[in-house]
């Protein structure tokens, strides 16, 4: 069996630890994504996207 050196261990090690990150931060942004998709359809403030005649 080959030993692993301590270098490889490290960046492995990161790299797990980055992905992890990754993974954790994705579902916060896909949360806050519905979140703010639940606001504006639930503001019927007559801002949505067919409210845009004229201002452009």
């Amino acid at each position: 069996m080959e030993k692993v050196t301590k270098e490889y261990l490290l960046l492995f090690n990161a790299i797990t630890d980055a992905e992890e990150t990754l993974r954790r931060l994705q579902g916060e942004l896909m949360m806050a994504q519905q979140r703010a998709e639940e606001l504006f359809l639930d503001s019927g403030d007559g801002t949505g996207p067919g409210d845009c005649r004229g201002r452009i």
